[in-house]
Formats: C-alpha cells, structure tokens, sequence
C-alpha cells in the first residue's frame, strides 16, 4: 500500500509503498504521536524510514489492494 508523509514547514512529501497493513502504520503513527517518538516504517525494499513524530503534518494511507495483472485489469 501507498503511505505518504507531510512534514510540517518542509513542500515535499515523503511516499513509499509498505507491505505493513493499514493498521500497523495506522498504530505506529498514533504511538509516535503520542509520545513524540520517532516514527519508524518499512518500505517494501527493506529500507526503513524514520521521522520525528512532533514534526509530522499528516499521513495518508492508501487503500490495501492485490495488484492485478494481465489486460483484463483495464
């Protein structure tokens, strides 16, 4: 799935795809915000992504969806 990631006072957002459920970025982002502990997120290549919680504007998570493959995904 798509996370984006607004930073405040920065015009660049952080995306990534995820391969964690909607609910564990959802619970990892309400801890970091709670705390203001860092906010820490693994993209499907491995790479872990890592953000001060009181700095972060908002975050979108996309909708979970198997990819569809072939011409009758049209």
């Amino acid at each position: 799935m798509e996370v984006k990631i607004g930073i405040q006072n920065v015009a660049r957002e952080i995306v990534f795809e995820s391969s964690q459920s909607a609910d564990e970025v959802a619970d990892a982002v309400e801890q970091s915000l709670a705390n203001g502990a860092l906010l820490r997120l693994k993209d499907v290549k491995g790479r872990l992504i890592v953000v001060p919680g009181a700095s972060i504007g908002y975050v979108e998570i996309g909708a979970e969806e198997v990819r569809r493959v072939g011409f009758g995904a049209l």
